[in-house]
C-alpha cells in the first residue's frame, strides 16, 4: 500500500529498451540518467512502482483502433523498423509503447484513490506529438491525453486540464483535445520550431485551448510571465478536477535542439505554481509525465527539480 499524501514514481525496464538507433536524440540514456538523479538520497521518500501495460481499449480513446494495430503490427523482430521520418522502432517499442501509456493511467488510478499525493511518469516513447491518427515527433501514443480520458471515463471526472511546458509544442494532444470540451490543454513553447502548431488563435471549441508561444532567447522572464499572466489564470476559469503535467525539459539553456533559455531554477519555479494550483483546486490531485530534453545532464538536473517540487509539502 503506498502511504496517503506521498509522491509516486512510476517506470518500466521496457521504456530503457526502446532504441531507435545510434545518434538519436530520444535515446534511451535519457531515462537512465534520470533514474540514477532520482536514486539519490534526497529522494529515498518517493514511492516507486513499475508501469502496467495499457489496454488497447484504453488507448482508443484517443487513437483509432486500426491506428494503434497499424503501429504495434511495424514492431520489428530484429533491427529498426521506420514508423515516420523522425520515430523508429525496435523488438521492445511495443511493450515500452505500451508501458508508457499505462504508467499514466496508473498514476490517475493512484492520485484519485488517494493512494498518493502526485506521481511522476518516467517513461519513454514521449507522447504529446502523437495525433490521433498519426505518428510524429517520436511518438507513438499520446500518453497524457489517454491519461486523461481514462481519468474522465473511469473516475466520472467533468474536467481534466494538461499543462505542457515542453520547449515544442504539443500538436498531438491539442488535437486530440481541441473539440473535447472536457479536455484544457495549455502550453508554452518556441515559436518557430517543430512541429509549427501552437499559436495563439488556435483556441478549441470552447476556448478549451491554450498557446503561449515564446520567441527564440525569450528566458525565464517571458516563460514565468506567460503563465503567471495567462495559463494559470486560465487554469483557475476552467476549475479542473485533475491536473497533468506534458514535463519536457527541452527548454533548458543547454538543450540542442531548441533556444527557450531556461534554467532549473525555471523548473522548480514552474514545479511550485502547478503544484500550488493543484492543492488550491484539484485537491492536489497531479500527474505529470516526461516529454522531450536532449542534453543528458541538463535533463537528469531539471527532472530532479521537477521530482523534488512534487514532494516538497
Amino acid at each position: 500500500m503506498i502511504p496517503r499524501m506521498s509522491t509516486l514514481l512510476i517506470t518500466h525496464p521496457a521504456c530503457i529498451l526502446h532504441d531507435m538507433g545510434p545518434g538519436h536524440p530520444e535515446q534511451p540514456d535519457r531515462l537512465n540518467a534520470i533514474l540514477d538523479a532520482l536514486d539519490e538520497p534526497e529522494f529515498s521518500a518517493l514511492q516507486r512502482s513499475e508501469a502496467g501495460l495499457a489496454t488497447l481499449e484504453q488507448i482508443a480513446r484517443c487513437h483509432p483502433m486500426d491506428h494503434i494495430e497499424r503501429i504495434l503490427a511495424a514492431i520489428p523482430e530484429q533491427g529498426l523498423a521506420a514508423i515516420d521520418a523522425d520515430t523508429s522502432a525496435c523488438k521492445d517499442t511495443g511493450e515500452a509503447a505500451l508501458r508508457a501509456a499505462g504508467a499514466v493511467i496508473d498514476a490517475v488510478d493512484a492520485v484519485m484513490t488517494g493512494k498518493s499525493r502526485n506521481a511522476f511518469c518516467a517513461i519513454r516513447p514521449p507522447g504529446h506529438h502523437a495525433e490521433p491518427a498519426k505518428v510524429m515527433g517520436f511518438c507513438l501514443f499520446n500518453n497524457v491525453a489517454i491519461g486523461a480520458e481514462y481519468a474522465i471515463e473511469k473516475y466520472g471526472l467533468e474536467r481534466v486540464a494538461i499543462v505542457d511546458f515542453d520547449v515544442h509544442h504539443g500538436n498531438g494532444t491539442q488535437a486530440i483535445a481541441y473539440d473535447r470540451p472536457h479536455l484544457f490543454y495549455a502550453s508554452t513553447h518556441q515559436m518557430p520550431l517543430y512541429p509549427g502548431t501552437g499559436r495563439a488563435n488556435e483556441t478549441g471549441v470552447a476556448n478549451n485551448i491554450v498557446n503561449v508561444p515564446l520567441e527564440p532567447m525569450s528566458g525565464s522572464g517571458a516563460f514565468r510571465r506567460a503563465y503567471q499572466e495567462v495559463i494559470i489564470p486560465a487554469l483557475h476559469a476552467y476549475r479542473p478536477d485533475l491536473l497533468m503535467v506534458s514535463a519536457g525539459f527541452d527548454a533548458h539553456h543547454a538543450d540542442p535542439l531548441a533556444q527557450l533559455m531556461l534554467t532549473e531554477d525555471d523548473y522548480t519555479w514552474i514545479t511550485g505554481q502547478l503544484v500550488g494550483f493543484s492543492e488550491e483546486c484539484c485537491g492536489g490531485r497531479l500527474v505529470s509525465a516526461l516529454e522531450g530534453g536532449y542534453d543528458l545532464a541538463a535533463l537528469a538536473r531539471s527532472t530532479a527539480r521537477h521530482v523534488k517540487g512534487l514532494m516538497a509539502l
